[in-house]
């Protein structure tokens, strides 16, 4: 078979702990591979794992990951798990022996596994060959395309960089970090005719200098959607986390013109958690990010448009049409809109959080955060799941978390298998009945003051980072003489709209409102945004499919 030339830096990556074994398969992959491709060997998961985010940061393109299962510290299926949070598009291979089979078949369903060898792979032109060809050749269909790096200069304790990098890693963006204060940060900033005065600094991959960059220009200039390419569609879905994401799969798979408008970066709360432990079909767990690149990406296979950094302000009835306005004065309309604005997290009151936010206090962005904790005291504020997730996460590097509750327990707000974890990490300590009084520092956090809820007694202790998972609060204000909410501004639908059940004043059709339709008819709502929800990604994503269920009713009545 005649080979396709590649960029000079497609990689295939082979990782092996038995250097004969790891040395023998690059040596025929050079052999078969070696003019068209870099073929990069390593000989544990750990390293493997520096390698493919060097080559990421360099823009680089992975092809094929061929992983041994039987590796110390961090197996095969491990690592190919959190590789694919690195190059999601990379086709991935598991090299087994006869006797894990089952666990390569298991790897399918954890990993998405392209395919299991089973070794000695002799003869490769048999074995091995047309395997690869094979993937490779879907590779190149496929839909992926090279990233060169982006570069943020900025400093550790600016809100502003803080926030740029948040969105730049929610939003699948690979990019550099530079402190203002290192040789490589300095050299960006005179190149760009800057002083370090006014941070962060973002250099594109074409070189464009961008200086405190908004989320929209920043976003255009990443390759981003931001404009929708139409003025009328079948459906709007506004939001893009669980249920945003559900809807556009199942709108879109089903022949609906969608377009999905997200304000920041797809997958929502769900997007930021580093492990999501309790979804169907994922024994192992998936990381928010994972899930929500797989979604995102399938989303857009279908032909849902996707747009960021849009933010909605406005829901107007127009006859037949539902026409949603933007912050900058533009609109779309549709025949049908499902609002999966999801929630956002509720600020932390305490005395001298807000100055400190993003420069220490933190709300839901451990992972962006996280390597900056190692070895370091890290306080959450919070009893819920994410702070759970969030604990265990940073647990892995840092020094000590600490988590400070409300309340007198977990039960009452965390999963049991989410309890039972922290217990038995040595490094997490749980602080009950404890809230923060205040917060200190100069240009970053400090110290916290904090009190005990039954006593009233309070104790100043140091600390460098807090993140903040208190509860989350509606995105729905906009919606104001539009959508019916509840007090507390969640969207009422369906047999929720009435205590009676009948439809509200002014509903003007003969049926009553569909389960998730609110009182404007064609107007949906799924996921954490609706009254009542159960708040779980699975809820949220059977509500987004269920939603389209129903405008497809919609639709065939109107």
């Amino acid at each position: 078979m005649t080979q396709v030339a590649e960029p000079a830096r497609t990689v295939i990556m082979t990782v092996d702990d038995d250097p004969g074994v790891s040395r023998a398969v690059a040596r025929d992959l050079r052999r078969r591979y070696g003019q068209s491709y870099r073929i990069v060997r390593a000989e544990s998961g750990e390293s493997a794992l520096e390698a493919l985010r060097e080559l990421k940061l360099r823009g680089d393109l992975v092809a094929v990951i061929l992983a041994d299962y039987r590796m110390p510290q961090m197996n095969g299926i491990e690592f190919l798990e959190q590789a694919l949070d690195v190059y999601p598009g990379a086709r991935r291979v598991l090299l087994t022996a006869y006797a894990d089979t089952g666990a390569a078949i298991d790897a399918i369903n954890v990993v998405d596994l392209d395919h299991y060898l089973l070794k000695p792979w002799d003869p490769p032109e048999e074995k091995l060959y047309p395997v690869l060809d094979d993937l490779l050749q879907a590779w190149r269909c496929s839909d992926y395309r090279p990233v060169p790096s982006t570069k943020v200069v900025g400093h550790r304790w600016s809100a502003r960089s803080s926030e740029v990098r948040e969105f730049l890693a929610r939003n699948q963006v690979p990019y550099r970090w530079y402190s203002s204060d290192e040789p490589e940060g300095r050299r960006l900033l005179l190149a760009a005719g800057q002083d370090g005065q006014r941070l962060p600094l973002v250099v594109t991959p074409d070189g464009t200098p961008l200086v405190e960059p908004e989320a929209p220009e920043l976003a255009a200039r990443v390759g981003l959607a931001t404009t929708p390419t139409a003025d009328f569609y079948d459906l709007v879905v506004i939001g893009g986390g669980p249920a945003g994401l559900g809807a556009a799969v199942y709108g879109a798979s089903e022949g609906l013109r969608t377009v999905l408008v997200e304000r920041s970066a797809t997958g929502g709360q769900a997007g930021q958690s580093s492990r999501i432990e309790n979804y169907l079909g994922f024994p192992d767990g998936v990381s928010g990010a994972q899930l929500t690149e797989r979604a995102r990406r399938q989303a857009a296979k279908f032909g849902a448009e996707i747009l960021t950094t849009r933010e909605v302000t406005g829901l107007e009835v127009n006859g037949a049409a539902r026409t949603v306005r933007f912050s900058d004065g533009s609109a779309v309309a549709a025949h049908s809109v499902i609002l999966a604005t999801g929630v956002s997290y509720r600020q932390l009151g305490a005395a001298g959080c807000a100055d400190l936010t993003g420069c220490g206090v933190y709300y839901g962005s451990a992972l962006t955060e996280a390597p900056a904790c190692q070895g370091q005291d890290v306080y959450i504020v919070g009893g819920a799941n994410s702070a759970g997730q969030a604990a265990m996460y940073l647990s892995r590097g840092a020094k000590s978390v600490t988590l400070l509750v409300r309340g007198a327990s977990l039960s009452a707000s965390m999963s049991y298998y989410l309890i039972q974890q922290i217990e038995e990490a040595p490094n997490i300590q749980v602080r009950t009945g404890t809230v923060v009084e205040s917060a200190h520092g100069g240009d970053h956090l400090e110290q916290l003051t904090l009190r005990d809820t039954a006593t009233g007694g309070t104790e100043r202790v140091d600390a460098q980072w807090m993140f903040v998972f208190i509860g989350a609060a509606p995105l729905t204000d906009w919606l104001d003489g539009t959508v019916l909410r509840d007090e507390r501004g969640f969207i009422l639908a369906g047999p929720d709209l009435t205590p009676d059940g009948r439809p509200p004043g002014g509903w003007e059709l003969d049926r009553p409102p569909y389960h998730l339709e609110t009182n404007v008819p064609g107007v949906f709502v799924a996921g954490d945004a609706r009254a009542e929800s159960a708040k779980r990604v699975a809820s949220a994503v059977g509500e987004g499919a269920m939603a389209v269920m129903l405008v497809h009713r919609y639709l065939e009545q109107s």
